[in-house]
């Protein structure tokens, strides 16, 4: 889709101030990344048919481009078939923002978009049990890939205590990938034991708490491990690799699923395993042990109940 011409100078604009808008807003990198591109198959679909002013784009051309063409598109990554509903929710939810952009920026005053979301069958989120978190964290006890790094066999103690301050934030504290990547050290408060996360979806700002467990595994990391993996004293990363750098999003999964790697749980090694895995385990175990969901819905940043009501449905499907 990202090949789509689009030529019309309304059109470019468009596209390039949404794209402007989203990372104002503080959206990662993937949001800002494909929901433009998403944007302008709607944006080339009504050029072909020879609509080109910022007039043209109203609600009933949107529902006509996501029924007849965007639900009828081939998968061109694959030998036949359409895309997918995953793949569709995504575009939907593009399509959305773009109207949500639109009208915040009083470009044009669409409504909003009356068109359900796809059906997404056993979509059903990993959540791991509490004793399998147990035994993550009983990981970060184990050794490392032996590596040969330029600070000698001090570094791998230090980067089982960063391991162990990792569940603390994206288990303990339920944060996205996004908000842990961009967590300084300014923003952990060990007297009060909140995290303040700054880089919140949406940009939002937030207060999480800590658990008692948790800040112990974040104060020892910060105090004795960080110590030992800083180059730059002016670096302000809270996550850091072996070479004092901030630790990237992506190493950070790699990092979780390392740890159930070094677990001696089959089961657990071949589970599908990332940040927000231990996102939904927070809130699913939260759930569990009768925390009112509106406290969830704050504690995870979500914007309405509705996201947060599916820890629910996952609780209720394990009772049957």
């Amino acid at each position: 889709m990202k090949r789509l011409p689009v030529t019309a100078p309304p059109y470019q604009y468009i596209e390039k101030s949404f794209k402007e808008w989203l990372q104002a807003l503080g959206y990662s990198w993937q949001g800002v990344y494909y929901m433009p591109i998403q944007v302008r198959g709607l944006l080339n679909y009504l050029e072909r048919q020879n609509k080109a002013q910022l007039a043209d784009i109203t609600a009933e051309a949107i529902k006509d481009y996501y029924y007849n063409e965007l639900k009828q598109r081939k998968n061109c990554m694959r030998d036949a078939g359409t895309l997918s509903n995953k793949h569709l929710n995504k575009n939907l939810q593009a399509l959305r923002k773009f109207v949500e952009y639109l009208r915040q920026t009083g470009k044009l005053q669409i409504p909003l978009l009356n068109i359900k979301q796809e059906e997404i069958i056993n979509n059903k989120p990993t959540v791991l049990t509490e004793e399998e978190i147990k035994q993550l964290y009983k990981a970060t006890e184990q050794p490392h890939e032996q590596k040969k790094y330029h600070k000698g066999e001090i570094i791998y103690k230090a980067l089982q205590q960063r391991d162990a301050a990792m569940l603390g934030i994206f288990y303990g504290c339920g944060l996205r990938r996004n908000e842990g990547y961009h967590l300084n050290i300014t923003d952990i408060n060990i007297e009060s034991a909140v995290v303040h996360v700054t880089k919140g979806k949406g940009y939002k700002e937030r207060f999480v708490p800590i658990s008692r467990k948790g800040i112990e595994h974040i104060t020892t990391y910060l105090y004795d491990a960080r110590p030992m993996l800083i180059t730059d004293n002016k670096e302000e990363a809270f996550f850091l690799n072996h070479n004092g750098k901030r630790l990237g999003g992506q190493m950070l999964m790699k990092c979780v699923q390392a740890l159930a790697i070094r677990t001696n749980d089959t089961g657990l090694q071949q589970k599908e395993i990332g940040l927000h895995t231990l996102r939904h385990s927070i809130a699913t175990h939260l759930l569990a042990h009768g925390m009112d969901l509106e406290k969830i819905k704050d504690f995870l940043g979500h914007s309405s109940l509705e996201s947060t009501q599916i820890y629910t449905h996952l609780i209720n499907e394990d009772n049957e």
